[in-house]
């Protein structure tokens, strides 16, 4: 009989043999046609045929909106290569690069919950387009300070901590984007290509930031990231379907506090409620509390281990955006040939075994090879996880579910940046705290090899077989036992399918795409 463990047994050579046989697509083929097209009219969703030749054709708004992100990560990886130079340069202090992490992530633990409520209640697509605007206005704020000479290490805290209030917003609405463009058979493939494609702009960003760098202040190349912005929320206005489509207009009665705080209690339950969901925000935050690190302190690392410059650093994020987008091309065959439970933690373990073999290297040119593949097996856990609770959670849940994520999966990350800064500064050796991370991650992943996460293709199955009968029975996807269910059980209780419910995708494991 199968276990967890022999699911995971043999992890390693499986994805890696996979990848092997796979040959990546091209950059020009990442929006590819689909076999099938699924679109979302009102509450259902119903397919298209390919055309003759086996594919279908995306539509204007996917283009749209593919646009958008790919030009706002582009703009994104600039701030992601300046913001930590700044900090550096102003205090040369492994723990005021901590306290920027810890800025971006703090909102999340206050506002998290309410903006994912606020979202689920409101026109989805009119907030990402809002955020996209004031993020702009906000990120502009530090070149303006250091062209007046008046820049100080804790505006940029104050900037990241607003910056990040307002990202909330956006990530939230943009879980439930993907689904409202493309149907759940392709969920996987799309997050993918998406993933990959926004991640290309972080191959040139980082190296063109780096060279830039030679000409201009590191703060200026903050005004191409506002323009990013804009640029998204343009290609966001020029969207034509509503990312609210498939959401009930059923709102709790009372004033408008009380409204929310309820939406907020029912994104909770529907979390906690699911021992599958649960096991896996429990697994990210163990993750972030022990990786986040490695994302924070890159700069200190590449300094002092590495020797590197400003230019090649902007090199090492280059690599590793080069790698999310190696591994995010052939993130769809690899999980159409390997379970869940392989996919994700097998891509765990190699994450972590990456990241213990670059801090042993000592060697720059290994570190590029290194941190692109730990980075981008971490990203393929990431898309997995985020397919998967996209095509469990019930639309009208997206916001809060994904914000309540968020929170219980983010949580650690403040704490998580500080203890490792301190790690650092007490031990005296940024190399050995890398390679414990590594070694960490890695653990973790073995762990919860035991827990509901390795049972993710049956919540899938059991999924599917719940939206087949509410269509049967004639009620809308993601309503009736699928809904009942997440909230009215216990973890763990009967009646939450045969290992627990729908299921939930933490995120931000590396600090990958969430993390900018």
């Amino acid at each position: 009989m199968d276990t967890p463990a022999r699911h995971l047994t043999g992890a390693l050579a499986e994805v890696l043999g996979i990848v092997g046989q796979l040959s990546p697509a091209p950059v020009s083929l990442v929006l590819a046609a689909r076999e099938v097209q699924f679109v979302r009219m009102g509450s259902e969703r119903r397919t298209q045929e390919a055309p003759a030749g086996g594919r279908a054709r995306l539509g204007r708004d996917f283009w749209f909106y593919f646009s958008g992100q790919a030009v706002s990560q582009l703009g994104g990886s600039f701030t992601t290569f300046a913001l930590p130079l700044l900090v550096f340069k102003l205090t040369h202090s492994a723990t005021n690069l901590a306290l920027t992490t810890a800025a971006e992530f703090v909102p999340y633990l206050l506002f998290g919950l309410l903006l994912g409520a606020v979202v689920d209640r409101f026109d989805r697509k009119r907030l990402m387009l809002g955020s996209d605007i004031a993020q702009a206005l906000v990120i502009a704020v530090i070149p303006v300070l250091a062209i007046g000479g008046l820049l100080r290490v804790a505006d940029i805290y104050a900037v990241t901590f607003v910056q990040s209030t307002l990202g909330i917003i956006f990530d939230c609405g943009e879980f439930a984007a993907i689904p409202s463009l493309v149907g759940e058979q392709e969920l996987v493939t799309a997050n993918a290509r998406i993933m990959a494609t926004n991640n290309a702009g972080q191959i040139l960003g980082p190296a063109l930031a780096g060279a830039l760098v030679a000409f201009v202040p590191v703060a200026d190349l903050l005004f191409v990231d506002a323009g990013s912005f804009l640029v998204s929320s343009g290609c966001l206005a020029l969207i034509r379907c509503s990312f609210n489509a498939a959401t009930p207009a059923r709102r709790p009665a009372g004033s408008a506090i009380r409204a929310l705080l309820a939406d907020v209690r029912e994104g909770l339950a529907y979390v906690w409620a699911n021992p599958v969901l649960r096991s896996i925000s429990i697994m990210m935050a163990l993750i972030n509390l022990v990786a986040t690190t490695a994302n924070s302190q890159l700069v200190l690392f590449a300094r002092r281990a590495l020797h590197a410059t400003n230019s090649e650093i902007g090199f090492l994020y280059a690599a590793g955006a080069a790698g999310i987008v190696a591994v995010s091309l052939v993130a769809g065959p690899i999980r159409q040939r390997a379970s869940f439970a392989v996919t994700a933690l097998g891509a765990l373990v190699l994450a972590g075994l990456t990241m213990t073999a670059m801090a042993l290297a000592g060697s720059y040119a290994a570190a590029l090879v290194l941190w692109a593949a730990s980075s981008g097996f971490g990203m393929l856990l990431n898309i997995n996880t985020v397919a998967l609770r996209q095509a469990i959670v019930p639309p009208q849940l997206y916001g809060r579910v994904v914000s309540v994520a968020q929170v219980l999966a983010w949580s650690a990350i403040p704490l998580g940046s500080l203890a490792g800064a301190a790690a650092i500064n007490l031990s005296g050796s940024v190399t050995g705290v890398y390679a414990v991370i590594g070694g960490l991650t890695a653990t973790i992943a073995l762990t919860f090899a035991f827990s509901p996460v390795a049972h993710g293709d049956r919540y899938l199955a059991e999924a599917a077989g719940r939206r087949a009968g509410s269509a049967g029975a004639g009620h809308p996807p993601g309503s009736g036992a699928a809904e009942r269910e997440g909230a009215g059980h216990g973890p763990g209780s009967p009646g939450t399918g045969p290992a627990g419910g729908p299921d939930d995708a933490g995120q931000g494991a590396d600090g990958s795409t969430e993390v900018r």
